[in-house]
């Protein structure tokens, strides 16, 4: 349909709010049919006297409030507003299921009536959701996430778990009350780097590093607490402190990691109980912390009686030979892994090196977290690692990493980016006049979900990076990556669409 002309009310909100409401209005009335075809982006703009970035933002708007649908090259299409339509609650579809993206149970889940309508909405609480939509429309190119690319796990967590299923009945059908020997041995040798192993005694198994890590804030400091973090960090575990009663407090970093003097000048101040850190592979920005950055935060660890959580889920991805934050003060260091990222997510195992006066501690806070841990999953984990499973699974994925940074330098190398050829990531700088910001909402226009760099900020900072995240290992295939990275492409040549207008 291109020669439908909204008439935008007045109004004092963004322009994009008000034509996006426009839209809406249009399709409740009938007015924009089911199945009838928006007007081409630049075309709607010429016809307003808008900016094309001011048209895809209301897009994106109404597309967000299961309005419309649309891909790069095709056009966007009104949906229609009849109810009982079928809400997918999967995030990422089988591949044998396409064609298919619905749920596949043929049930309608009642829009009125599903916690995912809202899911599937822009969060109106980021400080307690983060900036992600929940529950993503299952045909988005997911650069959001980072789980281990598929590379043949399936085979083999089938064949282990029907040899689970067969050797151990009991104890599937029972809660698990033990800790098995294979299963800490399993993470020993999982969290080993380099020279170093964890200790004996020292190994807590956990559903996930997330759950471990939470874990340790709460079984090493008290409501009102504060815990340290970089100012770019996983700032899930930020939140998820926060939301617990600890008070999260920065820390200034620079292309290695934290600063120590400004560390030690927070502890001297503020006091805080931790300092999380990811020294091997910092997320969001790639860089490897150098042995006299982490000898130099030890030292100021020491001094100021502070705990060190050391999270090395992406660390699993890069082999450096230097010793960890858990070699070079063992007393004080939680070293934290799981195979999510480098061999499966959805198994969710993970492991915790504590120090062996804490291990029970952390035990006991884990299970009244989290319900304790599963016995079909945790012995799963241990037989992939134990198998050699897992390591044969984390050269198939380094492989299908290496493949996809390739298609990164293909396609983007004009664009500044931090990347490397073992990270499922890479840090974009968006030109001007872009922001994070307003480039992903225009990512998100077409189908395609980046991570801004509020997405990664422990707290408020006037510190600005103008940068995304861009995830390159949870889309199916290397096909769906380079569409997606042309999309990002494109985006970023057309410097006009990151304007916006208010008037």
């Amino acid at each position: 349909m291109t020669n439908w002309l909204p008439s935008i009310p007045e109004g004092h909100g963004p322009l994009y709010i008000r034509l996006a409401d426009c839209i809406a209005e249009e399709i409740a009335t009938g007015k924009l049919a089911a199945g009838a075809k928006l007007p081409p982006q630049r075309n709607l703009a010429y016809d307003l006297g808008v900016t094309v970035g001011t048209v895809g933002r209301a897009y994106a708007v109404v597309r967000q409030r299961g309005l419309v649908s649309g891909e790069v090259g095709r056009g966007t299409y009104v949906l229609g507003t009849h109810e009982g339509e079928a809400l997918a609650e999967g995030t990422k579809p089988a591949i044998n299921s396409l064609s298919n993206p619905g749920n596949g149970t043929g049930s309608a889940v009642p829009a009125e009536v599903s916690w995912v309508q809202g899911a599937m909405k822009t969060p109106k609480d980021i400080a307690f959701a983060g900036t992600r939509v929940s529950v993503p429309s299952p045909e988005a190119i997911r650069f959001d996430s980072t789980s281990a690319p598929e590379v043949g796990q399936a085979r083999a967590i089938r064949e282990l778990t029907a040899e689970i299923t067969r050797d151990a009945p009991y104890d599937i059908a029972s809660y698990t009350r033990s800790v098995p020997e294979r299963w800490r041995e399993a993470g020993r040798i999982w969290l080993s780097r380099g020279d170093w192993q964890p200790p004996e005694g020292s190994i807590v198994p956990t559903t996930g590093a997330q759950a471990a890590i939470m874990a340790i804030i709460t079984a090493t400091t008290a409501p009102g607490d504060q815990v340290a973090f970089e100012d770019l960090t996983y700032s899930s575990i930020a939140r998820g402190s926060a939301l617990t009663g600890r008070r999260p407090v920065q820390i200034t970093s620079d292309e290695e990691g934290p600063l120590p003097d400004d560390l030690a000048s927070v502890c001297a101040q503020r006091h805080p109980k931790i300092l999380f850190v990811m020294p091997t592979m910092h997320n969001p920005t790639t860089r490897l912390m150098g042995v006299e950055r982490r000898i130099e935060l030890v030292e100021v660890a020491r001094r100021h009686n502070l705990w060190i959580i050391e999270d090395e889920v992406y660390g699993s991805l890069r082999n450096t030979g230097l010793a960890p934050f858990a070699e070079l003060a063992p007393e004080r260091t939680f070293h934290v892994g799981s195979l999510s990222k480098a061999v499966t997510a959805g198994v969710r195992g993970g492991w915790v090196s504590s120090p062996v006066s804490h291990a029970q501690r952390i035990y006991t806070a884990h299970k009244m977290l989290t319900g304790g841990i599963s016995f079909l999953l945790s012995e799963l984990s241990a037989r992939l690692v134990l198998s050699g499973t897992a390591d044969t699974l984390r050269k198939g994925v380094l492989e299908e990493i290496a493949a996809r940074h390739g298609l990164v330098q293909q396609l983007l190398d004009p664009f500044e980016h931090a990347s490397a050829a073992d990270a499922p990531f890479f840090w974009l700088k968006v030109p001007e006049p872009w922001l994070s910001g307003t480039f992903k909402a225009a990512a998100a226009a077409f189908n395609t979900l980046v991570d801004d760099e509020d997405e990664f900020k422990s707290g408020r900072s006037g510190r600005v990076y103008h940068r995304v995240r861009v995830g390159i290992t949870n889309p199916l295939t290397r096909e769906e990556t380079a569409k997606g990275l042309e999309i990002l492409r494109n985006l970023l040549e057309d410097s006009g669409a990151g304007y916006d207008s208010f008037e």
